[in-house]
């Protein structure tokens, strides 16, 4: 009897240890430099006397293009190869060298949105690289490699607070220096994905259920997480703090949150993703209801533990994406990462209006709210069966 054939995941023509760091280094770097602004917003929201919903404006430019990732992850598939997580940092870190030597918001932004573009172009193809080279135990795969990202996500807001603080804002090209120093050995080392110039179509009216249940979790969760990288920040300076420790509130948030990567995908591998999704949920609603009354030493560990809960879900919606869009799985990565976080930028400029009128203290509650709404989604994302 003869069989429908359904595609696998695209595997790399050459498979080796130092393909996977090498993509988790790319990975560190692409993310440090695709999200260093927390750590210099509240010096850009004085030097250029920025109100809170222009602050968050920036912020949500910078994360918009990622609404672009399903297309990425389509062109990915398509490509094979790895050109588009080579170029995609390069991009990126041309864009960050541009903010050194531009004074004017509508420039800023300008190149904040290029900034996503090459976050963009890089995510959905690394992501099926990353995938592709495990045979099992994909969730722990998957959360070491989200691990270097989450890395580069908490280093690059201290560093970038660090320099401007010390240097100045003409010394940002600083932070291209480590990709530029490793970029040779990257494009040496990182696997080549097989070209899908034909494949099964995308069966959408059987993915439509779960696929929208992904989208409004991971948008929603977004939401929060970059509410959170925005406000704490700003937060801290109110009070008189320094711009360098402030930039690290973002740095325990993320870095911490590392710790959930890695044990939520060994959860998910052996107990189920549900698990997952629900305790890491109900942690993070709890947390965020205690962060407005948390004081001076309390609100670090209350925010390590806040990244710890916020990340935990992560590894489990990207192969989740993978899983519902079983036809095109870098296409299911962006729809899981890119354009859930592209969504969740959208309600940026929103959440700093409300933490403009009620204060950011009280707009953390707004987040907790947003949070409890995810808890609708869960039951909903399911990958349904492969056709036979």
């Amino acid at each position: 009897m003869k069989t429908e054939a359904i595609s696998a995941l695209p595997r790399p023509t050459v498979e080796s240890p130092q393909g996977f760091w090498a993509l988790t280094w790319v990975h560190l770097l692409n993310d440090g430099l695709a999200n260093y602004l927390p750590g210099i917003l509240p010096f850009l929201g004085a030097v250029l006397h920025l109100p809170l919903p222009s602050i968050a404006g920036l912020m949500s430019i910078l994360l918009f293009g990622q609404m672009l990732q399903p297309v990425s992850g389509i062109v990915a598939d398509r490509l094979g190869g790895r050109s588009l997580a080579i170029w995609g940092p390069v991009l990126t870190a041309l864009a960050v060298v541009g903010v050194a030597v531009t004074r004017h918001y509508w420039m800023l932004a300008v190149l904040f949105l290029i900034t996503g573009i090459g976050n963009t172009i890089f995510h959905p193809q690394a992501l099926t690289m990353i995938r592709s080279v495990s045979q099992k135990g994909h969730g722990v795969t998957m959360s070491l490699f989200l691990i270097g990202g989450e890395v580069g996500r908490a280093l690059g807001p201290v560093a970038a607070g660090w320099i401007v603080a010390r240097e100045g804002l003409g010394s940002m090209w600083l932070m291209a220096l480590p990709l530029a120093l490793t970029w040779p050995w990257l494009a040496r080392r990182l696997p080549r994905l097989e070209a899908k110039p034909r494949g099964p179509a995308v069966r959408w009216a059987q993915h439509l259920r779960p696929g929208i249940a992904l989208i409004v979790f991971s948008g929603l969760r977004a939401a929060v997480i970059y509410g959170l990288s925005t406000f704490l920040p700003l937060l801290w300076r109110q009070t008189g703090g320094s711009l360098v420790v402030a930039a690290s509130l973002v740095t325990t948030f993320i870095g911490i949150g590392v710790a959930g990567n890695l044990g939520a995908g060994a959860v998910a591998d052996r107990y189920g993703k549900a698990v997952v999704l629900w305790g890491s949920t109900l942690l993070s609603v709890v947390l965020l209801l205690f962060l407005p009354m948390a004081r001076g030493v309390w609100l670090w560990p209350l925010v390590a533990a806040l990244g710890i809960a916020l990340f935990a879900s992560l590894p489990v919606t990207m192969i989740l994406g993978q899983d519902i869009f079983y036809e095109n799985p870098a296409m299911g990565s962006g729809v899981a990462l890119g354009l859930g976080n592209g969504l969740g930028a959208l309600l940026l400029p929103v959440l700093g209006a409300i933490s403009a009128h009620v204060g950011i203290l009280s707009g953390f509650w707004v987040l907790a709210g947003l949070m409890g709404l995810t808890m609708g989604a869960i039951p909903f994302m399911r990958a349904k069966p492969r056709p036979i």
